[in-house]
């Protein structure tokens, strides 16, 4: 069994060849002891009936693919966005390796962040000692100027303090006294990657403003802050910049890793690109005011801004969409006294123009969701403006809260009338729910495509299409270089959603001398 040199295959179609097909075969049948073909079709079309969506729905204690990471992985993504920093987990290196090529598989790049690899003896008796050889080695390797620590189970359930642990490095001279090493205590067993970015990001926060807010005075550099939260789209971070920069508002991105994590191939690898500087992090409480644009998911960064930088924290929705993106920029002008320019005008107007030309390919049409809290309102909001129908609309992490707003967003709207928000579900239960209630496309991240394959074995009527957008997506290229935010973003949504809507008329309509009467040429 062996290549040809001359016709290099990958693994499809190469394990499509015969002597391939034998193999398989033969494990098959020597070693799997699987069940026949047809009670396996049996057990699958019972998984899709409405007795076992009743069954799935009553499920307790077993949780299948959550749609949601872990904490940590959101703080490394905070640290990221720092200059100069190097995200540091408290914890075993399996789940630092984990969260690395979670992120590498998505962006595509490498990404730096250490370990003090907690084994047994840790576990037994604390990690002091991994704090105190880690951080020193982390600092002499790789000379960060900042390291932001967090934590993994291992960590949390034996009780290790950050807090503590980090004083007694510097105390005994592993660490530098000054050396910044911001901390987040973020167990992987509650809350999910959200929650990890919104503890990170208060921690730094927290670490370079606590005790210094004698000489700060609200609006005394004229910026406004902008919280991004936890965002995977790098071009987010770029039309965030460019909208201020349009509007001539001095402005802190508090949390920008769109460098690092996109950086160029010009021969030379860079471990540290961008970000905001620990100056802009100490200037921040001298704001006007801090936005947070993914409010659902900053929670805690919210307590404090408002009850320890003393800013108004401004309520803000996700600037998805035309409506949020009007609503996130009249914000910002009322809160500088800048007035929206006619660059910005001019790219609203393309907008609705795009609206208006692939409305009567939108309306009506119903689409099924999941991701996480702020995405979702932000998304539902913009398909209900373009005249699509949401039918299910799930969140694992989201809170009751959530729910009453998404369903308030949702009461708006004739085209919100039928859907049905979950709440602490997984993508197991949203299987069931598109087979009892077929929409006519699916959105949400890679994981989604497991889903439209179980929906195609059942018959190709009942196929029910999925359309990327959100976190992660590891089965598609460069989709994380591209924008939901803004009016760019909205022209982005739209234009993925009506294309994704024609190709799939054109498969419907291209059997020769059977549906080919709706082949069109004309969109």
């Amino acid at each position: 069994m062996s290549q040809n040199i001359d016709q290099i295959k990958p693994s499809y179609p190469l394990f499509r060849d015969e002597d391939y097909q034998k193999l398989i075969s033969k494990k098959i049948e020597a070693f799997e002891e699987g069940h026949s073909p047809e009670k396996v079709k049996e057990t699958f079309d019972w998984t899709t009936s409405d007795e076992y969506k009743e069954l799935n729905f009553k499920r307790e204690a077993l949780v299948i693919n959550p749609a949601k990471a872990c904490q940590p992985l959101g703080a490394v993504l905070c640290a990221l966005g720092f200059e100069k920093t190097l995200p540091y987990v408290h914890g075993s290196q399996g789940c630092v390796s984990y969260f690395r090529t979670y992120f590498n598989r998505h962006f595509k790049e490498p990404v730096a962040c250490v370990s003090d690899s907690m084994t047994e003896d840790a576990a037994v008796f604390g990690g002091q000692q991994n704090m105190f050889d880690g951080l020193e080695n982390a600092i002499a390797l790789y000379k960060p100027e900042m390291i932001a620590v967090s934590t993994t189970c291992m960590a949390e359930v034996i009780g290790d303090d950050l807090n503590a642990f980090i004083n007694n490095s510097k105390q005994e001279g592993h660490v530098a006294k000054d050396f910044p090493a911001p901390f987040a205590h973020t167990p992987s067993f509650v809350g999910s990657h959200t929650t990890g970015w919104d503890n990170m990001f208060e921690g730094i926060l927290r670490y370079f403003t606590l005790n210094n807010m004698e000489d700060k005075k609200v609006g005394s550099n004229e910026k406004i802050n902008l919280v991004p939260g936890f965002e995977t789209y790098l071009g987010n971070y770029r039309v965030l910049h460019r909208m201020m920069d349009e509007m001539g508002v001095a402005h802190t991105l508090m949390c920008d890793p769109t460098e690092v994590l996109d950086t160029p191939a010009n021969g030379k690898y860079e471990m540290y690109a961008g970000g905001t500087t620990q100056a802009e992090v100490k200037d921040s409480p001298n704001a006007i005011d801090t936005l947070l644009l993914q409010p659902w998911q900053l929670t805690k960064t919210k307590k404090y801004v408002k009850g320890t930088m003393n800013h108004p924290c401004t309520d803000v929705s996700i600037p998805m969409g035309l409506q949020f993106t009007d609503d996130f920029l009249m914000t910002v002008s009322k809160l500088t006294g800048k007035k929206i320019p006619a660059s910005l005008e001019l790219e609203r107007g393309r907008l609705v123009d795009m609206m208006t030309d692939s409305h009567a390919w939108l309306h009506g049409k119903k689409f099924a969701l999941y991701g996480d809290a702020d995405f979702l309102i932000g998304m539902v909001k913009f398909l209900m403006e373009l005249g699509a129908e949401p039918t299910h609309i799930l969140c694992n992490h989201a809170n009751k809260r959530w729910k009453k707003a998404i369903q308030a967003i949702l009461a708006e709207s004739p085209y919100g009338s039928g859907a049905e928000v979950h709440v602490g579900k997984d993508l197991w239960h949203f299987r069931s729910l598109v087979f009892a209630d077929k929409p006519d496309f699916m959105i949400g991240n890679s994981y989604g495509k497991f889903i439209q394959r179980d929906t195609l074995y059942k018959g190709k009527e009942f196929e029910v299409p999925l359309i990327r957008i959100g976190f992660p997506i590891f089965d598609r290229h460069h989709l994380h270089r591209q924008t939901t935010y803004g009016y760019e973003g909205a022209m982005q949504i739209l234009t993925t959603l009506v294309n994704t809507i024609l190709e799939r008329l054109d498969e419907d309509t291209r059997g020769m001398g059977t549906t080919d009467y709706n082949y069109d040429l004309v969109r």
